[in-house]
C-alpha cells in the first residue's frame, strides 16, 4: 500500500500539498453526512414521479447537489487551466466513496455529469468544451449517457437511433433510448445527453456508431439557453434499488426536431463513449463496494450491541445472553463481509492509482504499463465488486436476522441498491466475456502478464515473512493456476471455438477476481505485520484484524476457485450442450 501523498511527486499534482488532500477528504465526509445521508431513506421511499409532464424529485436532492457544486466537487479532476482543481483520480475516488456510502442515488446525478464533462474534454471540440463542458464543470448542468435501446439492450451493434446530417453541421436525431439514469428532471438548468446513433451510409454494427451531444435545451452561441429540444420523456422505470435517481425511457425526434452535435469524427462513437463507460465501471465498482461497506459496518455495530443466545458450552439457561458478535457463525459472516468489501476497496484504489500514473507520469513506459494493467483490471473492479459486495449485503441482512429484512433497518436498502450493480454499465456476464475474450489476450497476453508481475512482486516480498509465508505460497500456486487456465482457454479461442471457450467466462472472472483480492489482502497484511511491532490499543486491533482477514480469505475463500479452474481447463460444455427445450 502506498500513501496518497506519493502522488504529489507527479508534476500534474505538484501544485497541491498533503493539506489539500486532507481538506478534500474532510469536506467530502462532512458534506456526505450533512447533505446526502439524511435523505437516503426518503429518496428511496419517495422515488421520482412523472406528474403533469414533469419529473418530481424530493427537494433534498437538489439541495444536496447544489451544495456539492458550490463546494467545487464537479471540478475535482479537470485541468487548472479550465477552472478545475487538477486533483488525482485516486483522491476523487476516495471522495466518491463517501458520497456513495451516504446516498448512492443522489450522487449518481453528479458523477454522471462529471463523466460527461471528462469525455468532452477528451474528445470534444474547443467550442463544445466551452459551450457544454464549462457549465458541467460548474455544476450548473447535469448529464447522461444514452446507449441502450428497448430492442437492443446491451447489444449496441443493434441500435437503430439515426442521425441525419443538416446543412449547418448539426444532425437531426430520431430514436429511443432506455435505462437512462438522470434522463429528465428539474435539478439543473440543462441536461447534456451523450447519445450513440448511426449516420446513414456508415459501416454496419458497432463500427458505424457515432456520438452526439443532445441537450435538453438548445444552447445559443452566447451560451444562453434556447428552446426545448425534441427530447421527450416516455416513461420512468421503477427500480428495485437506487430509486432516488430517476431512470427513464427517452424518445428523440418524435416531432422531427431533435438537434444534436457530432463529437469528434463520425463512426468513432463507441470508442469515445468507452472513455465515459470505463470511468463509470470503476465508479459502479466503488458504488458496489460502499454499499457493501455500509451494510458491513451497520451489521458489525448491531452484532456488538444485540444480545441473543449463549455459547454452545454454556449450560446455565439463566446466564445472561451474549452479544451476537460472540457467536462463531456471526463472526464468520462478518469476516466474509470484511474480506469482500475491504479487499475490493483496495483493488479499486489500485485502479485509481493506475489512472493517476497513466495521466501524471513523465515516464512513457510507466504510462504504457499503467494503461495496460487498467484495461485488464476494469472489468474485475466492476464485476467482482458488484457480485461479491452484494453478497456482503446479503450477509449483513443475515446477521440482523428478521430485523434485517424489515425497512426499519438500512441493510435491506443497501442490498436493493447494490443489486443493480451487477447489471448496469455492462452486465457481469458481458464483463466476464470481455475479460477472457479480449483483455486476457490484450497485447498477446501482455496485460495479464503485467498484472501478474505485480502480484509476483508481492509474493517475493512476503515469502520470507514467517506470518505470511503460508499465504505467499498459496498465492504463487494460484498465479500459476490462472496462467495455465488462460493458456487452455485462449488456445480454444485461437482454434475458432469461441462459444466453448467463453461459455464459462463467469467462472474465469471469479478465479481472477479472487486471486487479485487475495493479493490485496496479502499487501495489507504485509503492512500490518510491520505496523504491529509498535501498535497498541485500537491500532493493534486494527492491524491484527487485517492479518486475521487475510488469513480468513486465504483459508476460507480462495480455495473455492480451484474447482472452477479445473472445470475451465476441462472445457466443460454442459451449458452449451443443454438446449433451450431442456431448461
Amino acid at each position: 500500500m502506498w500513501p496518497l501523498s506519493d502522488l504529489l511527486a507527479y508534476p500534474r499534482y505538484a501544485l497541491h500539498g498533503r493539506e489539500t488532500f486532507d481538506a478534500i477528504l474532510e469536506q467530502s465526509a462532512r458534506l456526505a453526512q450533512e447533505k446526502f445521508a439524511p435523505h437516503n431513506r426518503a429518496s428511496d421511499s419517495n422515488e421520482p414521479r412523472f406528474v403533469d409532464g414533469r419529473v418530481h424529485v424530493i427537494p433534498e436532492v437538489k439541495i444536496a447537489l447544489d451544495a456539492y457544486a458550490e463546494a467545487g466537487f464537479p471540478a475535482l479532476l479537470a485541468d487548472a487551466a479550465d477552472g478545475g482543481l487538477q486533483l488525482p483520480y485516486s483522491l476523487a475516488l476516495l471522495s466518491d466513496a463517501m458520497f456513495c456510502a451516504a446516498n448512492v442515488a443522489t450522487v449518481g446525478y453528479a458523477l454522471l455529469a462529471r463523466g460527461v464533462g471528462n469525455l468532452l474534454r477528451a474528445h470534444g471540440s474547443a467550442e463544445q468544451k466551452l459551450r457544454y463542458g464549462q457549465p458541467l464543470l460548474a455544476g450548473r448542468w447535469l448529464g447522461t449517457m444514452c446507449l441502450s435501446e428497448p430492442q437492443a439492450g446491451s447489444s449496441l451493434a443493434d441500435i437503430t437511433t439515426r442521425a441525419e446530417p443538416e446543412g449547418d453541421g448539426s444532425y437531426r436525431l430520431t430514436g429511443q433510448k432506455m435505462w437512462i439514469s438522470g434522463g429528465d428532471h428539474e435539478l439543473s438548468e440543462n441536461i447534456v445527453h451523450l447519445v450513440l446513433a448511426k449516420i446513414p451510409g456508415g459501416p454496419p454494427g458497432v463500427k458505424g456508431i457515432s456520438l452526439f451531444i443532445v441537450p435538453k435545451f438548445r444552447v445559443n452561441d452566447d451560451g444562453s439557453l434556447g428552446q426545448r429540444n425534441d427530447v421527450e420523456l416516455a416513461g420512468i422505470n421503477h427500480k428495485l434499488g437506487q430509486r432516488g435517481i430517476v431512470n427513464t425511457f427517452l424518445k428523440f425526434g418524435e416531432r422531427g426536431a431533435c438537434i444534436g452535435h457530432l463529437v469528434g469524427p463520425p463512426h468513432q462513437g463507441l470508442a469515445q463513449m468507452f472513455h465515459l463507460m470505463n470511468e463509470a465501471r470503476i465508479g459502479v465498482g466503488m458504488g458496489a463496494i460502499m454499499q457493501g461497506m455500509a451494510g458491513y459496518q451497520y451489521s458489525l455495530a448491531y452484532a456488538k450491541e444485540r444480545r441473543q443466545g449463549r455459547h454452545p458450552d454454556q449450560k446455565d439457561p439463566t446466564s445472561p445472553p451474549v452479544p451476537l458478535v460472540e457467536h462463531a457463525d456471526v463472526r464468520r459472516m462478518l469476516l466474509q463481509q470484511k474480506c469482500y468489501v475491504e479487499g475490493a476497496f483496495a483493488l479499486a484504489i489500485h485502479g485509481g492509482r493506475l489512472i493517476d500514473a497513466q495521466v501524471g507520469s513523465e515516464d512513457a513506459e510507466v504510462r504504457r504499463l499503467a494503461a495496460l494493467k487498467l484495461e485488464f483490471l476494469t472489468p474485475v473492479i466492476k464485476a467482482w465488486s458488484g457480485e461479491w459486495c452484494t453478497r456482503a449485503n446479503d450477509l449483513a441482512i443475515q446477521v440482523l436476522g428478521g430485523y434485517g429484512y424489515t425497512r426499519e433497518y438500512p441493510v435491506e436498502q443497501n442490498w436493493r441498491d447494490n443489486r443493480l450493480n451487477p447489471i448496469h454499465e455492462g452486465a457481469n456476464g458481458i464483463q466476464a466475456i470481455d475479460l477472457l475474450g479480449r483483455k486476457a489476450m490484450l497485447g498477446n497476453g501482455a496485460a495479464l502478464a503485467a498484472v501478474l508481475d505485480d502480484v509476483r512482486a508481492t509474493i517475493a516480498a512476503t515469502s520470507t515473512t514467517a506470518e505470511l509465508t503460508e499465504f505467499s505460497r498459496s498465492l504463487q500456486e494460484c498465479v500459476a493456476t490462472i496462467e495455465q487456465t488462460t493458456r487452455v482457454l485462449t488456445a480454444c479461442l485461437a482454434a475458432g471455438r469461441a462459444r466453448l471457450a467463453l461459455a464459462n467466462a463467469a467462472h474465469y472472472l471469479t478465479l481472477v477476481g479472487h486471486v487479485l483480492i487475495a493479493w490485496t489482502w496479502l499487501r495489507q497484511a504485509q503492512v500490518a505485520v510491520r505496523a504491529l511491532a509498535s501498535a497498541a490499543g485500537h491500532d493493534h486491533d486494527f492491524y491484527q484484524g487485517k492479518i486475521n482477514a487475510c488469513r480468513f480469505f486465504f483459508r476460507h475463500e480462495l480455495p473455492t476457485v480451484l474447482p472452477l479452474a479445473r472445470l475451465l481447463q476441462a472445457l466443460d460444455d454442459t451449458t452449451l450442450a443443454t438446449t433451450p427445450g431442456q431448461l
